[in-house]
């Protein structure tokens, strides 16, 4: 991964792995993680290689110290920089989010594209003091890493608007309320759940994981006439699979699968 200067805390953005899991902590504590040229190509990297490797089936996603993400690093910007890479837009992420599950860990506010990157992710684990907000328009800008696409798609259209329109932030515990938050934990937990959860998920066959995820994010722009032929094209070759019978015998044998993704 990209290194920074000697007076900075390390790499841009940590990676480790554990058990078919892969964590990837942005690593910028000393901006509150926000996002430089250099950070969006290095998630870039950590998603291509989850989508690449086989034996990763899932991913997480969190911030070093007590910023998840403030968003755009200012400072870059006005130095010219764009914080985003062609493939996968702003942070590495947010126009092309991995095929395989992520989840956000929530350690602190997620501001503006921080709370887009999060956005982005299949499900949210948040901190019970963490905020997050789209206050772009307080600074006559919009949010376009995907914020105001996906935040109707995960609360009521109204609820929304609100949150867009007037730029507040909104706190965790109301996150949690309208259902965008999938837990609720102490912030010295976060990770460890988010780990847990994800590890959880891992646990399942990998390919019928990916199809799963197709299937619902993809499934919205599905004419009703057809949407159980464009399922079956995704969902059948999973049937036909060795995994389907490995699943079937493991159940059968009381077992846990032992998955080979083929």
């Amino acid at each position: 991964m990209t290194s920074q200067p000697a007076t900075d805390p390390g790499p841009n953005v940590l990676v480790t792995e554990s058990a078919g899991v892969q964590i990837v902590t942005i690593n910028r504590p000393h901006v509150r993680n926000a996002i430089n040229h250099a950070t969006a190509v290095d998630i870039a990297a950590a998603m291509d290689e989850l989508d690449a490797r086989d034996d990763l089936i899932a991913g997480v996603i969190t911030g070093k110290g007590t910023s998840f993400c403030a968003g755009m690093d200012l400072k870059a910007f006005l130095e010219g920089e764009r914080p985003s890479t062609p493939e996968r837009g702003f942070a590495g992420i947010v126009a092309k989010p991995p095929v395989k599950p992520l989840i956000a860990a929530v350690n602190g506010p997620a501001i503006a594209g921080g709370f887009e990157i999060v956005l982005a992710c299949d499900l949210i684990v948040a901190a019970d003091d963490a905020v997050f907000g789209l206050p772009e328009v307080k600074r006559g800008l919009v949010a376009a890493g995907g914020g105001l696409l996906r935040l109707p798609r995960r609360i009521p259209y109204h609820l929304a608007m609100e949150w867009a329109l007037t730029g507040e932030y909104v706190t965790a515990q109301r996150a949690y309320e309208v259902a965008l938050v999938n837990r609720l934990v102490p912030v010295d937990t976060v990770l460890a759940e988010a780990t847990a959860l994800a590890a959880s998920i891992a646990a399942n066959g990998p390919l019928a994981l990916r199809a799963t995820k197709r299937i619902i994010v993809e499934s919205r722009n599905w004419d009703s006439d057809n949407e159980f032929i464009m399922q079956a094209e995704i969902s059948e070759p999973v049937r036909a699979s060795d995994d389907a019978k490995e699943g079937a015998r493991a159940f059968k044998e009381k077992r846990p699968p032992v998955w080979q993704g083929r």
